[in-house]
């Protein structure tokens, strides 16, 4: 049985960043909204309480029902949920003078007390809160404060139940997986998650659910649907289908070379040339989200026509990963962006969904494929979008415009990995954007392209910082691209970080 901490989302940004801090420790954990706790069950050994944008004196601000847990299992509430477990009990809750937001460090710190062991006075924490715990509920210890926050950190008496006012999930705060450590410890956790472990499970649960029943699998070339597809093969071999669709919007020569790829991999793989399909499909259309719904629709669809051929198959697999899942259906109900592997298919074509990987995140994607042996150049591709460059042409889609991108794009790429860069960054890619600019090639004025050029660093696409790539480098970069590619005489480098931009420009 697989043991695993409960994380209840309460809407913070860096939910996500408790759970890879807990996965980095070898445990498996879930994120569920706040008000959808499964129940107590024996695999259930803690649950985390999240951080959230609202206060809790707020009307509207998330509230959960936690009176079959406490008491029951560890708890531990970050941030919000410290302030929530205190207020909902009769403690104060209170606007700060201003907010605290930043590094702070540790004033004190209960000696005895197992959630800080190996802690001390001085340890560097991060706060980023607006509110404050001003009195705590008699039942209620002080177990750590900063010279600003007197009541940092609390235990309830009679349970193994606490509550920090800061974050132990952000690197900033310099003993945080230490802390988590802790509470892994108190909850009695084993720590057996590990890539190696994830697959030998997953062999074995695929075989029974799919048993002899035959699996499409939708590839784009990307890291995720490439591991799932290996993995599936791994457990039901020749039953496993692959289909790729060309939707006319890869990198330069991306069709042919993953194609490549997938025969030394030993998958069985139809590839499917659709451009015209798609460009047909994508005239005159400029925004963002029209497109991306546009290109979706059109893989169903010639992905449907494509499975038809294929007899009695059951199963449809695709490669959705936890942030897809995450970031399409947030618990507010907003949608940051859709994902065309995460609905419609099944719909459609009236199969059942298998989706291996839904549960990990990318680096742990990544950590699974290199644990399978597939080769490192796959493993380590940066992500790409689903609806390929239509979503770095800003504005709409023509043969011409992918043409510049994709020669552009090809240059920026080859050169990260000339320089030995691709693999510092995360994501990189070229946007062309709808700007004509002036410019001067020998004695004639030009009037055309420019482009904009990105580059990130991050661990799971959640945030992402602009890479500080070498000026030598992004010089050599603008001189190639406007001298090789026609249609583009000026070249910008995108130095925006998420939040409060994203990866992508739609």
């Amino acid at each position: 049985m697989l043991e695993k901490i409960i994380i209840l989302d309460f809407g913070s940004q860096t939910t996500q960043l408790i759970g890879r801090r807990l996965r980095e420790l070898n445990v498996y954990c879930e994120i569920v909204p706040y008000n959808k706790f499964p129940g107590i069950s024996t695999e259930i050994k803690g649950v985390i309480l999240s951080g959230s944008p609202f206060s809790v004196y707020d009307p509207t601000a998330f509230k959960a029902d936690l009176t079959s847990i406490r008491g029951n299992i560890p708890v531990l509430g970050i941030c919000y949920g410290a302030q929530f477990m205190a207020y909902a009990e009769g403690g104060k809750v209170e606007a700060a003078g201003s907010r605290e937001y930043g590094r702070a460090n540790l004033d004190a710190v209960s000696g005895d007390d197992e959630l800080f062991k190996g802690i001390n006075k001085g340890s560097q924490i991060w706060m980023s809160h607006g509110d404050s715990i001003t009195k705590i509920p008699q039942n209620f210890k002080k177990v750590a404060s900063t010279a600003d926050v007197e009541l940092a950190a609390y235990k309830i008496e009679g349970e193994k139940t606490w509550g920090v006012q800061f974050h132990p999930e952000v690197f900033h705060t310099l003993d945080g997986m230490l802390l988590l450590e802790n509470f892994l410890n108190i909850c009695g956790c084993k720590r057996d998650w590990s890539p190696a472990s994830f697959i030998e499970t997953t062999v074995k649960e695929l075989k029974q659910q799919l048993g002899n029943d035959k699996v499409v699998l939708g590839l784009s070339g990307g890291v995720d649907s490439s591991v799932a597809a290996v993995l599936l093969n791994k457990a039901i071999g020749k039953n496993l289908t692959c289909i790729f669709v060309d939707h006319g919007l890869l990198r330069k020569d991306e069709f042919a070379k993953v194609m490549k790829d997938y025969e030394h991999l030993g998958l069985n793989v139809i590839g499917v040339n659709a451009k015209d399909y798609f460009y047909t499909n994508l005239k005159g259309v400029s925004e963002p989200e029209k497109k991306r719904k546009i290109i979706g629709a059109g893989f169903i669809d010639v992905f449907d026509k494509e499975a038809h051929k294929i007899k009695d198959v059951k199963w449809l697999a695709q490669g959705t990963i936890y942030p897809d899942i995450i970031e399409s259906l947030s618990i507010t109900g907003t949608v940051i962006k859709s994902h065309h592997n995460v609905g419609g298919l099944p719909d459609k074509m009236k199969l059942k969904l298998c989706e291996p990987l839904r549960l990990l995140f990318k680096d742990e994607v990544r950590r699974v494929g290199t644990e399978l042996g597939m080769m490192s150049h796959l493993i380590k591709r940066h992500p790409f979008p689903g609806p390929g460059l239509a979503v770095r042409i800003l504005g709409d889609i023509t043969e011409e415009k992918v043409r510049i991108l994709q020669e552009a794009d090809d240059i920026f790429i080859n050169g990260l990995r000339e320089w030995n860069l691709y693999d510092k960054v995360w994501q990189a890619g070229v946007i062309l954007l709808p700007v004509q600019s002036v410019g001067v090639m020998g004695d004639e004025r030009t009037y055309e392209n420019a482009v904009a050029l990105r580059a990130v660093t991050s661990t799971d696409a959640m945030t992402a910082d602009w890479a500080q790539l070498p000026y030598e480098f992004l010089a050599k970069m603008s001189n190639d691209i406007i001298n090789k590619v026609k249609g583009v005489n000026r070249v910008v480098y995108d130095i925006s970080s998420k939040p409060p931009a994203t990866i992508e420009w739609e």
